[in-house]
Parts: structure tokens; sequence; C-alpha cells
């Protein structure tokens, strides 16, 4: 079906009500949404019923949706044909290709597409997509429906990044008023609707709309506050996720905390997921990869997580929230909740710039592990700590129908031979760990006290380790000492750097924290983070 062109005549009653019945026979399969969220892993607060704000205690939970495609609309928040702010007119340029495909693929599943570009609905008066959203009747609702939902101290934090300045990063912001239409990249369809109000929520009803997702811009300020948008309608009861490749923040890296343009938008995106809806990426609806911005030079690090006896799925989050959001575009990949042997989001070690493993006795099926043994050749960065020594290896017994094994993952990955570990104490720490005299003044172990330190892991034996590995710590535990950190050059080229720590107590110790920040940037081929 083509575009509909604005002033070649409007449709007549009988055509458009044809249009509907065909969109309502399209494909209607279910959506199957890959959805992502931060749970916090502290109470809520008595006073506000808020997680406590200065806390990184959440951890990010994958799980899978099925939305039935008629109860389905995807709102289209503000992308104008042009922005004030000339980095966010090239920025919402970049998104609506990608965005056009995601809203065509939709269509023809049978959701609806609500179009909202705020202030300029003249532009649109005579269209009968216009005249659709206004036909919705009105509803009473027990929450008053509002003309813009400001940030509600009850339910959220203050957002992480500092926009009191309008967010613009151009040394030379325009009109305050520069938008007339819609970006004409969005192509609107007869069937679509066009609306900037509450009508939106309206016409939701009306059409037995319960699920929602919502793109475009601005994530820090319309696409919350609008009252066709996230706050309002998840007061309102809605099923609300986000696409979070297709937004943008209004953010200028002057203001705090002083991140990029980029890792600004990440951490409203994670501010979104922790007190109001979970998140998606376009790749559920059109496959390919998420859209990275031109600008946005970070390197992909992906983290895979599938352990149980270290907390990591909680740890590794908060390190790298507190460590790598300036150097880095973080993913997580999880076992499926419903089957430990699973690693659903695996594909994405294909799109990695650097990979970290924490890992423990996973067989997996055929393709996925496929996927993690093309990384490892690839001689793309390898990270990996603890368990990962063993990730992939079954301690006994057959491995389970559908699924394999590799057991040499230790040496074909991480250049050592894992032999099991020695014991572990009931008070004080398990290891003692020192620096190795030769290592001293390598740039991996740069913001790290010489000094031994004890931590609650208990001693992994590695030994011998692959010819060229470099080792960097050692642990001791009575009297046998072993390797607990190296680097090693696979024979791929990837560089890999493993460390054998990992409990939860680690992460508590800065010598620890500060050499996996090391490691990660050693790996990647990146200077040493500050």
């Amino acid at each position: 079906m083509r575009n509909f062109r604005f002033g070649t005549g409007s449709l007549t009653l009988c055509v458009f009500v044809l249009l509907m019945t065909v969109a309502q026979a399209k494909d209607s399969k279910p959506l199957l949404l890959h959805t992502r969220r931060q749970e916090p892993t502290q109470p809520p607060t008595a006073k506000t019923g808020v997680a406590v704000a200065t806390s990184p205690d959440f951890r990010p939970v994958q799980t899978v949706a099925s939305w039935d495609p008629k109860q389905t609309a995807i709102v289209v928040c503000d992308m104008w044909d042009k922005h004030w702010c000339p980095a966010s007119t090239e920025r919402v340029g970049e998104m609506a290709p990608r965005m056009n495909e995601v809203l065509k693929a939709a269509r023809a599943r049978g959701v609806t597409i609500i179009h909202c570009p705020s202030d300029t609905l003249d532009f649109y008066k005579d269209t009968p997509q216009r005249k659709r959203a206004q036909a919705a009747p009105v509803v009473e609702t027990k929450i008053p429906l509002q003309r813009w939902c400001r940030i509600d101290g009850m339910k959220e934090a203050p957002l992480p990044i500092d926009d009191t300045d309008g967010g613009c990063d151009c040394e030379n912001p325009g009109s305050h008023k520069a938008w007339s239409r819609q970006h004409p990249a969005l192509e609107i369809f007869p069937e679509d609707a066009i609306t900037d109000s509450a009508e939106a929520y309206y016409l939701m009803r009306q059409q037995g709309i319960t699920n929602v997702i919502v793109m475009g811009v601005h994530t820090n300020m319309c696409v919350l506050g609008r009252p066709f948008s996230i706050r309002q309608l998840v007061q309102q009861g809605q099923n609300v996720v986000l696409m979070r490749d297709l937004t943008d923040t209004m953010y200028n890296p002057a203001k705090a905390p002083y991140v990029n343009h980029f890792t600004g938008t990440d951490l409203v995106v994670e501010h979104i997921e922790k007190y109001w809806c979970p998140t998606i990426t376009s790749v559920d609806l059109i496959g390919g990869v998420p859209l990275k911005f031109k600008a946005d030079t970070r390197p992909q690090l992906t983290m895979v997580i599938a352990e149980d006896e270290y907390q990591t799925e909680r740890t590794l989050p908060q390190w790298s929230r507190k460590n790598l959001w300036t150097s880095f575009r973080v993913s997580y990949v999880f076992a499926d909740p419903n089957d430990k042997f699973s690693l659903p989001e695996i594909g994405q070690l294909d799109q990695a710039d650097v990979a970290l493993f924490s890992v423990r006795r996973r067989p997996l099926p055929v393709a996925q592990l496929d996927v993690v043994r093309r990384y490892v050749a690839s001689g793309k960065p390898l990270v990996a700590i603890r368990t990962s020594s063993h990730a992939f290896a079954l301690r006994d017994g057959a491995v389970p129908e559908g699924l394999a094994v590799w057991p040499e993952f230790d040496q074909q990955a991480l250049g050592c031979h894992y032999a099991g570990h020695l014991g572990k104490k009931a008070d004080g720490p398990s290891t003692i760990v020192r620096v190795l005299p030769e290592a001293v003044k390598s740039r991996l172990l740069e913001g790290i006290s010489q000094s031994e330190f004890g931590s609650p892991s208990w001693l992994y034996k590695s030994v011998p380790l692959a010819e060229g590995a470099t080792p960097l710590l050692m642990g001791r535990f009575d009297n046998e000492e072993q390797p607990v950190a190296w680097t090693w050059l696979r024979p791929s080229k990837g560089r890999t750097f493993y460390t054998s720590l990992g409990h939860p107590g680690d992460f508590e110790i800065p010598a620890f924290e500060r050499l996996l920040l090391n490691g990660t940037a050693w790996a990647a081929d990146l200077k040493p983070v500050p």
C-alpha cells in the first residue's frame, strides 16, 4: 500500500472502512518482545516508595513478552522534521529510516500506529488520520489525564542527567520553534492516527489496545512527559515498553554527570527501566542489529552472565555502571529464566567489540555454543572472571540431549588448565593476593597498590598456563600459590584477560575493581580509564 499523499483529496468513508478491515486481517501472530528492566535488590524506602535512589543496587532482568498485535499500538513521539538543536535534528534523521521500517513491519502485523508530532497538527488538520484520533470518544479515568506528566517523586528518583540548559550539545542552537510537521521519512498510512494529546489514550480504549511501544524523542523530556507517552500511559494501566535504540536525549555533556551524549541517553533509558517500564530494541520487529548513532564511537561490550554461585548478575552490572559507562556501550546476555541451559540473547556476541564472561557449567544448544566458539576464534577481545574457567564443562555425567559442551574453553580461550580449587576459610580471607615483581610496571596494574590484599575467593588451581601467558597476580592459600590474574594472546591473536577472583566480596575491594577495569581496557586496546 502506498503512502497517503496529503493534499490529493480525502478518502471516502467506505474506502476508509475497507482499509481498516484489511488492516485488521493482517498477520496477527504474537509479537515476541525481549524486554529489559532494572530490578531493585533493596526494598523500597518507607517514606517515598522509591528504591534507594543513590544506590547502584539494581540488576537488569530480561524476559520475553508475548503481545497480541491487535491489542498493541506504537506511539511515535515528536519525531519532527527539524529541531531547534541542530545535533538533535541530525540524530532524528539517523533514526527515521529504521523507525519507518519498524512501523511498516508493525503495521503489517496489525499494530495500530499513532503519530504524535506535537504542535504541528495544523499541518494534518484535514487528513483522515487526524480525524480518526479526534473521533475517539472521551472516557472517564480513575487518575485524571494530564497535559504534561512531570517527574513523580513518589515513584522515581531524580533524572540521572542535568538538562536544565535545554540539553543541546551544539555551539550554536537554532530557533526554539523550528518544527512544522513530522519527519518526512516516516510514512503515514491511511489506517494510522495523528494526535498530540490524550486523544491517543481515548483511541486506545476505543480499539481495545492495552499494549504500547513508545519510540521517538526526547527520552528525558517528551518521551516521559507528553500526555500520550510513558508516565501517562503507565499511570493509566497500559503495558508500556520503550524502544531504546530508537530514542535520544536532550543532554549536553557540559552538564552533570559530565559524560558523553550517548552515555547520557543510556542513563535515562536505565532510569526508565528502573521506575517506569521495560525497554526493547527494534531487532524484535525487523531483525538485524540495534541502531547505533554514527557519532557514538564507544565500543560495544557484551557481558555474558550465567552462573549460580557468585551473584554476578548483580555485581557485574553494578561494577559496570560505576566504571564503564564513559568508555563502552554495555549490553547483557543472561540465561533463560525458565531454562538455565539456554542463552537466548547470545547472538549479541556477533556484534560485540569486547566480551566479558561470567559463566559456570552451562552446556548449551549447539547453535548457541557455536556463537561463543565463533567469537573466540574471531580474534576479538575476551575478558573472563572466576567460574568462566569451567564455563561450558560439566563436572560429571552425560551431556543432556540437544546440548553441547566445550571442556577445553579454559585452555583454548583463557590460556589455563582449571583443576578445581583449594579450601576456603570460615573466617578471614581465603586467598592472599600479591603483585608479581616482574608485573609491577604493567599498565594493567596502574592504580593498584603493591601491598598484599585478602580475597574471600577460594583459590583456583589454574596451572600450567598457556605458552605466552603473562601472570600479573599470585594468590596464596596456606603454603600453595596459584596465578589469579593474567593476560594471553590467543592463537587467533585476540587478547584475553582472565582473573579467577570474582566473589561478591571482591567487588568491595578497590584493587579488584581496578584490576577488572584495567583488564577490560587493555583487552579492548583502550587507554587506561582514569
